[in-house]
C-alpha cells in the first residue's frame, strides 16, 4: 500500500550541540523543530506525535534548569496541532491512528484531542519508561505522560491504547520497530510510499546522526545506536528525523512523499 507523508512543524527550541552530536559541537547550539508527521492512505489517516503541551511553562522550566535560558520551547499559534492540521484540510477527529515516539510530553501532550484514534506506542517503552523503569528517570512523569493524558489512556479510553511489539504492523505498508537509542519508548515507523520506504524516528535528531554515523548525544545505549542506525541506512530510502529543520529545506512544502 502506498501512503502520502507530510510534516507539520509544532514548535522549536535550541539545545546544546553535544545533545545532538555525541562528544562534539561543544561550543555550538543546535535548533530542533518538533514535527507531527501526517500519513494518509488506505482511507486512513495516521499521525506521528501530537505536539508539546498547550502550556509550555513546566516544560520550559525543566529545560531551563537543564541547559540555560536559551533552551526553551517556542511555538506560534499556527503551530498548535489543531491549527497545523487545518493546513492539510484535517481535524483531530479525522485521525484514525496516533503513533507515539517517545513517551515525552512534546510527543504525548495532545493525545486526548484525537478522540477517534487508536493510540499506538511501544509496549517495551510503556513498561520501562513508565510502569517499571530500570533506573531513575531524569524527566518527571508529568513531563513524559501528563496527568490528563494518563487519565485518558488508563481510565477514560483504555480500549484506545495499543501497545506495539518490538516488530509490529499497524496497517499494511505501515509498520513499526523498536529503535531504542534515545529512550526505551523510542520507535521507528516504516511507511511505504511512491518514493520508496520512509522511516521516521526520534532515535536520530538530525540527518547527520545517521548519514554521517555520528551518534546522538542524548542517548541511552551506544550499542543500540550503531545497530539501529545500520538498520536505518539499510532499509530506508528516505530518512525522516523528527527534529531536524533540514527536513523543510529538503522538502520545502513539508510533503515528503
Amino acid at each position: 500500500m502506498i501512503y502520502e507523508v507530510h510534516v507539520l512543524k509544532l514548535g522549536q527550541c535550541d539545545v546544546p550541540g553535544p545533545e545532538v552530536y555525541w562528544m562534539s559541537h561543544w561550543d555550538s547550539w543546535e535548533t530542533l523543530y518538533f514535527y507531527m508527521v501526517v500519513i494518509r492512505g488506505r482511507d486512513k489517516i495516521a499521525v506521528i506525535n501530537t505536539g508539546p503541551p498547550a502550556d509550555l511553562t513546566a516544560l520550559n522550566e525543566v529545560w531551563h534548569h537543564f541547559a540555560g535560558e536559551r533552551c526553551q520551547m517556542i511555538r506560534k499559534e499556527e503551530e498548535r496541532p489543531e491549527a497545523a492540521l487545518t493546513t492539510l484540510g484535517l481535524t483531530p477527529e479525522d485521525v484514525d491512528y496516533v503513533l507515539i515516539t517517545p513517551l515525552q510530553a512534546y510527543a504525548t501532550a495532545n493525545i486526548p484531542l484525537f478522540r477517534r484514534a487508536q493510540i499506538c506506542l511501544s509496549k517495551r517503552g510503556w513498561i520501562e519508561d513508565f510502569h517499571a523503569p530500570k533506573y531513575p528517570m531524569h524527566i518527571p512523569r508529568q513531563l513524559r505522560i501528563p496527568d490528563d493524558v494518563l487519565a485518558y489512556l488508563e481510565l477514560e479510553a483504555p480500549d484506545k491504547l495499543r501497545l506495539l511489539d518490538d516488530e509490529d504492523e499497524i496497517l499494511p505498508g505501515l509498520t513499526a520497530f523498536w529503535a531504542g537509542v534515545h529512550h526505551r519508548s523510542s520507535m521507528a515507523y516504516v511507511i511505504k510510499t511512491a518514493r520508496g520506504t520512509v522511516i521516521a524516528s526520534d532515535c536520530f535528531f538530525k540527518y547527520g546522526n545517521v548519514e554521517e554515523m555520528h551518534p546522538l548525544g542524548i542517548l541511552e545505549s551506544m550499542e543500540e545506536c550503531f545497530r539501529t542506525y545500520e538498520r536505518l541506512r539499510r532499509e530506508a530510502d528516505i530518512l525522516l528525523p523528527l527534529y531536524d529543520p533540514e527536513v523543510l529545506v529538503r522538502y520545502p512544502s513539508g510533503k515528503i512523499a
